[in-house]
């Protein structure tokens, strides 16, 4: 929790020091930031909870029609008026086609990954996703960085890297105790087969 609540707060910083800080927009984002927590944790119970156990090529069968349901509403409702309105608009399969691949290989990622992992690796993960815009708009379209910015990322990398390493020793000693307890069950084979052949023997000779 310790971990999570750094990386938070360093991510609160970052935004805090915005140049162009918009209410509005993080009153957003951090709506988007619920739902995308909330959609990782159900997929996790998808592909992870006894008696479902769906993989992620069956798991998106499932999901994506219900994507397609609900983003077709607000696409409706907001987005068609004004592509009616701009009769400049064309549709383009390649660029269509394209972009739709991209983004089942991003969810077949995102599902595989949850899988292998948890909800809360995916959404760490996001915080470098997050670094990686940040540089390439800093860099390329050369946007605005304060002080205060580098100040919460820099301890936002902090707690993720606590985090990859407290997860990477978590599997260390995962990975070794699962080859202690190996020679332990092997030794406890053996001694069951000569006690049972043992008793087999001795009930030969009773006999």
């Amino acid at each position: 929790m310790f971990n999570m609540l750094s990386i938070s707060l360093g991510v609160g910083v970052a935004a805090y020091g915005e140049a162009r800080f918009d209410t509005w927009g993080v009153i957003l984002q951090l709506g988007v930031v619920a739902f995308e927590a909330t959609k990782l944790v159900m997929i996790q119970i998808l592909l992870t909870s006894k008696g479902i156990s769906l993989n992620p090529i069956t798991s998106l069968y499932y999901v994506a029609p219900c994507c397609f349901v609900f983003l077709s509403i607000p696409w409706i409702l907001v987005e068609y008026p004004i592509l009616k309105q701009t009769s400049t608009f064309q549709f383009d399969f390649v660029i269509f086609g394209t972009n739709s691949f991209c983004a089942f290989a991003l969810n077949l990622a995102v599902f595989l990954l949850v899988g292998k992992t948890s909800a809360l690796t995916m959404n760490v993960a996001g915080v470098v996703k997050d670094w990686l815009l940040i540089a390439f708009s800093w860099s390329v379209i050369k946007d605005t960085v304060t002080p205060i910015n580098l100040f919460g990322y820099g301890l936002a990398f902090l707690g993720v890297a606590y985090y990859n390493h407290s997860k990477l020793q978590a599997l260390k000693a995962k990975e070794a105790q699962k080859k202690v307890s190996q020679p332990d069950e092997e030794t406890g084979r053996l001694l069951e087969d000569r006690e049972g052949d043992g008793s087999g023997k001795r009930n030969d000779n009773q006999n």
